[in-house]
């Protein structure tokens, strides 16, 4: 397999597939399909010495040069607590930049810390404007460690970035041999490698040892049919400042007015399971409600939940489920998945995000966010 990456070209010599009763055949060069690696660091790269480069992660895993041919990009070597709202757009714009400049390009991996690889997913579902596969892979164990997860997984993500059954399906999560919607998908436990769930409505398919096989698809808007790309952004600064805040027994209007004060323009609520938040912050909330987008999302782990928040809808609107198919069975992780939502909203609003005209963003006096449907 050779890697190409920017400037130069490392030959890396693989070995064969450990999975040696896999029917699958190496094919020649002129066919395999091209697949661009985006590399960030996280668990998947880890070792005693430090987080490697991807050429060295690689070119421990026996076989993947069998299935394509593979373009390296190191983007960042960080651990996926300390990825960012910056780090989001720089992936994102990375992508786009690399699609543009390889147009022949099947698929795209992205390599992740598995701590906040879901919300990293779901803003790249939500501002990717392609419709090529792009499958974003993690692991829960170092490589060092006995039974580690993270070759099969990104041997795995690079056969579904490969696979023609891919395209359509909005930006992938492939972990545990499973493939996941990056908008169902969260952690569920901390360390064990099948903490991946996408809850009552599951993974979309399977990464077998000799085939990959989809089930179903998402039906939600996403990626090349979203209503939100980054367009000319390029800096976090230019995007809103979204805050998330939690009801408990007895939560006023403190930490909503704190969250204002140091600039937030959106409020994600963190609301009891049914998705109401205590009496104090629905009252700040309807207040700040003309100046402020708020956003209810249910502490519950499984099951829907109707919120109100801010200014209530208008009679004629009927009240709508805070992100009911994929958001309210994810907990308190929840919020968090739906802060990348709401400040792509919050800056389409703004003008600064470029909005499809055929699906336009509501006004900005509707408290009630909803979701990218």
């Amino acid at each position: 397999m050779t890697l190409r990456r920017p400037g130069f070209v490392t030959p890396i010599v693989l070995g064969c597939l450990a999975l040696a009763s896999s029917p699958l055949a190496a094919q020649p060069a002129a066919q395999k399909p091209r697949i661009s690696i985006i590399a960030t660091g996280g668990t998947i790269a880890n070792s005693p010495d430090g987080r490697l480069a991807v050429e060295s992660v690689l070119a421990q895993i026996p076989g993947i040069g069998d299935i394509a041919d593979i373009t390296v990009r190191d983007y960042v070597r960080i651990g996926s607590s300390e990825i960012s709202v910056q780090n989001w757009i720089d992936i994102a714009n990375v992508i786009m930049a690399e699609l543009a400049a390889h147009p022949q390009t099947d698929g795209v991996v992205v390599t992740h810390g598995s701590n906040t690889a879901e919300e990293t997913a779901y803003f790249l579902n939500l501002v990717l404007d392609t419709a090529v596969p792009v499958v974003v892979v993690a692991a829960q164990r170092q490589r060092t460690t006995l039974s580690e997860d993270g070759s099969r997984n990104l041997y795995d993500a690079v056969r579904v970035a490969a696979h023609p059954d891919a395209r359509g399906h909005g930006v992938l999560l492939v972990v545990n041999e499973m493939i996941h919607a990056a908008r169902d998908v969260t952690k569920t436990i901390s360390y064990r490698p099948e903490t991946w769930d996408s809850g009552d409505l599951g993974a979309l398919g399977l990464v077998d040892v000799d085939r990959v096989r989809f089930y179903r698809a998402p039906t939600s808007r996403h990626t090349a049919s979203s209503e939100l790309h980054l367009g000319s952004i390029t800096q976090a600064d230019q995007l809103p400042r979204v805050d998330i805040v939690y009801a408990y027994a007895d939560a006023g209007a403190e930490l909503v007015e704190a969250a204002v004060a140091a600039g937030a323009r959106g409020i994600v609520v963190a609301g009891f399971p049914t998705g109401s938040p205590t009496p104090g912050i629905a009252a700040i909330c309807r207040r700040r409600g003309r100046r402020h987008e708020s956003s209810g999302r249910t502490r519950a782990g499984r099951d829907r939940a109707t919120v109100h928040v801010g200014r209530q809808p208008h009679a004629a609107e009927s009240p709508h489920p805070a992100d009911a198919r994929a958001g309210a069975r994810r907990g308190a992780r929840g919020a968090g998945r739906r802060f990348p939502e709401l400040l792509t909203r919050l800056a389409a609003h703004a003008g600064r995000l470029r909005a499809r005209p055929a699906a336009p963003v509501r006004a900005p006096e509707t408290a009630v966010q909803r979701t990218c449907d």
